[in-house]
């Protein structure tokens, strides 16, 4: 039966309601593509100790505002009042800086920090709830945070913004999956080139660096951020899997930079050389001290110098599980190598190799102790419950504290006096 003609228009108009409405609903509510551009920029290694870990921020380019604003969550200030006070109670606050593209990579060029781009694929509106969020965490009363090494950094702030905005699917692809690494594994290969930081990191670290950690978790690294963002997928527009990454590019090449290892050094053979060598220097210069003023003098300053670092060591090891904030370092094993015990011994250990008996019971008691403790914390890796990697702290300390240990017990059984 064909439709009357004076029902055609009211028909059309009819179905056009029922089939295009939920389409005009859906353009109503969609951001509009402003020409908003989202890169994560990622750092290279520097020169400083902080620098070693790369960097990263977040750069916005918004050409309505005529804007190219890097978000860097990684802002400090030595001089600012109290910093040393809070870097050791482990309270120290990090702010979210504002700074132009421009000024950004002069910066990195400067200092000759490589600099890469990561365009970021998002939607219209993920990129304006990014940019709002980042405003807001600029603000004055918002920028300053409670950093954290490991757990609460430049890298992990960015990670979780970006994770946000794309509801929780970076967060869900990579939070159960285990990686064979550690927060001390990715520490000691990234600091391997400066020694002296190596040594400290690596007898700083407590037990809570060597549990396996998630690639959730080892994106407290920049260069975990940039690889698992090239790895991961977001949705677009209209509902498709894209990738997260739309391009990559290099910004800045740093010059004659060497790369990051790709996996911690194997020293602990050489710190064992180390403590072999000096516990060896000690029990000869300690054998020959009764007879020698030259004997003498080496063995209190080796014997001394020992004394300090490990005493002063220990002291800190305790102070920052005690009275601070640096839960990284908590029941750090290294304290049974490491000991407080050990700083009365910088003075009686040189005077009983000079003779002086009243110093003598002290001086082997508390030697003793501290070789006795060493020991024990060589025996203890067998348990269970005890599983901290600081086979390089034993391998240097334990040799140590034995020769000397052994070295004021011959000089306090009946040797000669020093004349």
């Amino acid at each position: 039966m064909p439709i009357p003609r004076s029902w055609r228009a009211p028909l059309l108009a009819a179905l056009l309601a029922v089939f295009a409405a939920p389409a005009l609903r859906a353009q109503a509510t969609m951001v509009p593509d402003t020409g908003l551009t989202v890169v994560h920029l990622v750092m290279g290694q520097g020169k400083m100790v902080w620098e070693k870990f790369g960097h990263d921020a977040i750069w916005i380019h918004d050409p309505a505002a005529s804007t190219d604003r890097v978000y860097n969550y990684g802002v400090f200030d030595f001089a600012s009042p109290g910093f040393m006070s809070r870097f050791i109670a482990g309270n120290l606050l990090y702010e979210l800086g504002v700074s132009d593209i421009q000024n950004t990579l002069f910066q990195y060029q400067y200092f000759n920090r490589a600099v890469w781009g990561q365009e970021l694929n998002l939607t219209a509106a993920q990129k304006r709830e990014l940019q709002r969020l980042l405003e807001v965490n600029a603000l004055p009363e918002n920028k300053d945070y409670l950093y954290d090494y490991y757990r609460d950094n430049c890298s992990t702030r960015i990670r979780d913004v970006v994770d946000r905005v794309t509801g929780g699917r970076l967060r869900a692809a990579t939070e159960k999956v285990p990686t064979n690494t550690t927060y001390r594994w990715h520490s000691e290969r990234l600091i391997a080139g400066d020694p002296v930081s190596y040594t400290g990191i690596t007898g700083g670290l407590g037990p809570a660096a060597d549990h396996r950690i998630s690639r959730w978790e080892e994106m407290f690294l920049p260069f975990k951020v940039q690889e698992r963002f090239r790895e991961a997928t977001v949705l677009d527009e209209a509902g498709r899997e894209v990738p997260l990454v739309k391009r990559e590019w290099t910004l800045i090449e740093a010059q004659g930079r060497p790369a990051p290892l790709s996996e911690p050094p194997t020293w602990t053979p050489w710190f064992l050389v180390a403590g072999l060598l000096i516990g060896g220097a000690l029990v000869a210069m300690g054998r020959a001290a009764p007879r020698s003023g030259l004997a003498r003098m080496g063995f209190g300053a080796v014997s001394g110098l020992w004394l300090l670092f490990a005493g002063v060591g220990g002291f800190v090891l305790v102070y920052l599980w005690a009275f601070t904030n640096h839960r990284i370092a908590y029941g750090n094993e290294n304290m049974l190598q490491l000991s407080p015990l050990a700083l009365p011994l910088i003075v009686l250990v040189p005077c009983v190799a000079y003779g002086a008996r009243w110093a003598a019971r002290p001086a082997w008691v508390l030697a003793a102790a501290v070789a006795a403790l060493s020991v024990f914390g060589f025996i203890a890796q067998v348990l269970p419950w005890l599983d901290q990697r600081n086979a390089q702290v034993i391998a240097l300390a334990l040799p140590i504290n034995l020769a000397l240990a052994w070295t004021v017990r011959r000089l306090t059984r009946g040797a000669p006096a020093a004349r």
